[in-house]
């Protein structure tokens, strides 16, 4: 994420630090009074010019939400830029969800393609790894 955010020269600095507690222990009323607490804590220290908040373990939209409306009702402006991972309906990028999944599905099919293996099931992903990790002398450029 740091060389990403490099460069691209986005300030997803990573510093927010975090709240060592199981959110799925929390009520969802606790764990909003919780969020909106932190965030007020770091508002001078995140912001779409200064670091940018992304979800972790155990945050999701509506927990990226709460950030963003804490921090904005801060600063009396909608600042959607201080956070991503937030709904759609919110500022967010519509299929960020399945983002990753369609991401390996290319890479995976990219590989697959390259290596002439047809994409039928299980077993292409095994049989990709095995040759992936003992490239042949006909190894095409890039892929050793």
């Amino acid at each position: 994420m740091t060389l990403k955010a490099a460069v691209y020269d986005l300030p997803f600095g990573g510093a927010a630090g975090g709240v060592a507690v199981d959110p799925r222990l929390l009520s969802p009323r606790e764990l909003e009074r919780l969020v909106r607490r932190y965030t007020a804590e770091l508002v001078n220290l995140i912001g779409p010019d200064m670091d940018i908040l992304g979800p972790d373990v155990g945050t999701d939209e509506r927990v990226m939400a709460w950030i963003m409306d804490t921090y904005s009702m801060t600063l009396g402006a909608t600042v959607p830029g201080v956070v991503t991972g937030k709904p759609h309906a919110l500022g967010g990028t519509e299929g960020r969800d399945d983002a990753a999944g369609l991401g390996v599905a290319l890479v995976l099919r990219e590989f697959a393609q390259r290596w002439g293996f047809p994409l039928e099931g299980a077993r292409v992903a095994v049989q990709a790894s095995a040759r992936w990790a003992e490239p042949s002398p006909s190894t095409p450029r890039g892929w050793a």
